[in-house]
Order: structure tokens, then C-alpha cells, then sequence
């Protein structure tokens, strides 16, 4: 008699506590039958490390989610492979200093964000040549610089890590 309650507690607790859901390594596909994207999904939602694809089959972008938003640092590509941008994320808004391409691979400028708005400073380049400094608050330029002696000057050069 026992034997047979306990057979009918466990699967009375078999069935009424779903299991877990689990990690799903997940793919998408273009038309094409190229990969679009591929990562981790847990409940239907974004999670870890994860690529996209431009229809052509090269990457696009590549990096980490948590909890279906962007976070950690991120690379993004033109659809020749030419890294166009890369920087970190956190709760899904671009943050902390990002790196910019031209069209070469070279870095144009480098900028510190704050929930994906200009805020701190930025540094303009042409040809891998420093060429300006602008610093901006909540993404209204508020000041620029074409000499770097007083840019140095009035900047502490910790501030530029």
C-alpha cells in the first residue's frame, strides 16, 4: 500500500512541477540558406555569446547577451569583413569608450558613451593621425580641440584611459 502512494506522490510531483528549461544552442537561416545568427537561448530569450551573419555569409556582428540585452564588448563588420565599430554594452545601451572605423580599418575616432550618447570625450583621427578632441556632456558638444597642448593642459591625461 505504501509503494503505491509513494509511486503516486512522485508522479503527482513529476507532473505538476515542469522541468527546467534548458540552454538551446539556436541557428537562424536567410533564404539563401545561409546562417543568419547563431547563440544561446534560455526561456526564449538571448543569452551568452552570439554572431550574426550578413547574407553574403560573412559576420556582421558578434558578442554577448544577458538576459536578451546586449552586454559585455561587441565587434561589428561591414559586408566585406571590415570591422566598422567595436565597444561595450551594459543593459543593452552602448557605453564606456567605443573605437570607430573608415572604410580602410582605420580607427576615425574614438568616443566614450553613456547609454549610447556622446558623454565624455571624443578623439577624431584621419589617417591613424590624432587630429582633434571634443568633449561632450549628455551628447551636446561643449567643447573641441585642434592643439594639444591645451588640450593636455587642461585635461587630465587619466581621464583618456
Amino acid at each position: 500500500m505504501w509503494y503505491k502512494i509513494s509511486v503516486l506522490s512522485f508522479m503527482i510531483m513529476l507532473f505538476s512541477n515542469p522541468p527546467e528549461k534548458q540552454n538551446i544552442y539556436h541557428k537562424d537561416f536567410y533564404t539563401n540558406g545561409k546562417l543568419k545568427s547563431e547563440g544561446w537561448i534560455l526561456n526564449g530569450i538571448k543569452i551568452d555569446y552570439w554572431k550574426f551573419y550578413h547574407s553574403n555569409g560573412n559576420l556582421s556582428e558578434q558578442g554577448h547577451y544577458k538576459k536578451g540585452q546586449r552586454e559585455k564588448y561587441w565587434y561589428f563588420y561591414d559586408q566585406n569583413s571590415i570591422l566598422t565599430k567595436e565597444g561595450h554594452y551594459l543593459n543593452g545601451k552602448m557605453t564606456d569608450w567605443w573605437l570607430f572605423y573608415d572604410i580602410k580599418g582605420n580607427i576615425n575616432h574614438k568616443c566614450q558613451l553613456n547609454m549610447g550618447v556622446k558623454n565624455g570625450y571624443c578623439l577624431k583621427y584621419t589617417d591613424e593621425v590624432l587630429t582633434s578632441a571634443e568633449k561632450y556632456k549628455n551628447g551636446k558638444k561643449i567643447k573641441e580641440w585642434f592643439n594639444f597642448v591645451s588640450f593636455k593642459s587642461e585635461n587630465k591625461l587619466s581621464d583618456l584611459r
